[in-house]
């Protein structure tokens, strides 16, 4: 683990330092004191996290001799990351200079961290939960006019993560980070495909970041699910190293998303939510899309892709203006039709493009197959990881109908640029044929049950 983790904290571009382990919640008062010498400090928390570990870092730092303000407790019950906290927690560090310290997981660290942005300040994190690999990205997902949106601002310059107090998450939390852990399993997948057709080669150093280590931290997810110490390390850790992989490659998020996380963007964009109001969360919706990328990487290695009739596909291969008609009409009514008409557009290759592209991947598939079949877990393994760890795993599990999501599923090949599992679909013109088998009687989702 240390040498994972100083490669990345040597390649960070905002986070200087990082304490992970056991108890390390004593060091807080130390880091905040070399990362931001003579600054004052003002702790950020909701009434859970507070409890959790909001009144032992403010008990530290007064004993440390830290200048602080008096702490920001969100006192609502069901706090989401939302456009109205954000303006709440602007007007209060506004009146001060104050340094924050988020003391919370997703919601509380996103807030504070799009807020320090806009006071043009650094902030740390206190992690209390092994929940997401947000913390250390460049970026804070914030619900906006209806809409979740992602904005971009610099990640902490510290953490703290006190394995001691991430054990003691609730499991749910622990869950959806396990399933937002497992998606860089094929989105590393995606990547690799993406590097043999040239469109977008791998960088080594983010690529050891993320995927050195991956499938032993993913290894105990009943270990997680009750706590145990050593399993949630290893978890938080990865969650941790994927942010840290994301600021080494600021081009894009590539290094630790791929077409499962676009499967969550699209529920989000689709303004999803279960029967309680409330959307899923980021690893629940994650961990869904998961076992879509699974399931087509499963149908890709069943072909016989050394003989592929790649002038067939080229011939089915529909021109840039049938394809914005046809992306149009999917989204008519939605607003997001200009939207994912640019990100077709975006990447839309000629027939020229397209037949090389396949040529690429026949030509080196022996050598591609066999790496892929070294990324991934099978569906059966990866199902199996997710119901011990307390993830979902069926649309039921998300109170969202089979139909629905298989709809779900197919809309999100067109809302991002990026090359995934599902542009290969699309390419070999198998995508409808393969999401009609994923919902099929003898599928993963039987759509009529």
């Amino acid at each position: 683990m240390e040498n994972r983790v100083t490669m990345a904290l040597d390649n960070a571009t905002t986070t200087k330092a990082l304490q992970l382990g056991c108890g390390v919640i004593s060091t807080v008062g130390d880091v905040f004191a070399q990362q931001f010498a003579g600054r004052k400090a003002i702790i950020v928390a909701d009434k859970t996290t507070w409890h959790v570990a909001g009144a032992k870092v403010a008990e530290i730092l007064a004993r440390d001799g830290i200048a602080t303000c008096e702490p920001y407790i969100f006192d609502e019950p069901e706090m989401h990351a939302e456009w109205k906290y954000i303006d709440r927690l602007d007007a209060v560090l506004a009146q001060t200079d104050a340094v924050a310290i988020a003391v919370g997981s997703g919601t509380i660290n996103d807030t504070t961290k799009l807020c320090s942005a806009h006071q043009q300040r650094p902030y740390m994190v206190v992690a209390t939960a092994a929940s997401m690999d947000g913390y250390v990205a460049s970026g804070a997902s914030i619900t906006k006019d209806g809409k979740k949106q992602t904005f971009a601002c610099p990640a902490p310059q510290a953490v703290v993560a006190d394995v001691d107090i991430i054990a003691g998450a609730p499991e749910a939390m622990t869950a959806s980070g396990y399933g937002d852990l497992f998606a860089k399993v094929p989105a590393g997948a995606d990547w690799r495909v993406a590097d043999v057709i040239g469109n977008e080669k791998i960088d080594p150093l983010s690529w050891s970041i993320v995927q050195d280590g991956l499938h032993s931290a993913l290894a105990d997810p009943e270990g997680a699910r009750r706590g145990d110490k050593h399993a949630i390390e290893q978890l938080i850790e990865g969650l941790l190293l994927g942010g840290f992989a994301m600021q080494a490659y600021p081009k894009t998020s590539r290094p630790a998303s791929g077409a499962e996380h676009q499967v969550s963007h699209m529920l989000n964009m689709a303004n999803f939510t279960m029967a309680n109001g409330n959307m899923p969360s980021h690893g629940f919706q994650v961990s869904m899309g998961v076992l879509v990328s699974l399931s087509l990487y499963e149908y890709l290695l069943e072909m016989d892709i050394e003989h592929l009739d790649i002038e067939a596909c080229v011939e089915a291969w529909p021109s840039l203006e049938e394809q914005e008609a046809h992306t149009r009409n999917t989204f008519a009514g939605s607003g997001l039709e200009d939207f994912c008409v640019g990100e077709i557009r975006a990447k839309y290759v000629s027939r020229d493009q397209l037949r090389q592209e396949l040529t690429d991947i026949r030509d080196n598939w022996s050598t591609l197959r066999e790496r892929l079949q070294q990324q991934l877990v099978s569906v059966a393994e990866a199902k199996r990881r997710l119901q011990m760890v307390g993830a979902p795993t069926e649309p039921e599990d998300i109170d969202i109908s089979r139909s629905y999501l298989k709809e779900i599923i197919y809309k999100s090949q067109f809302i991002r640029r990026r090359y995934t599992i599902m542009d290969v679909a699309v390419r070999l013109n198998r995508y409808e044929e393969w999401l009609d088998r994923l919902f099929s009687e003898r599928g993963l989702w039987p759509i009529d049950r």
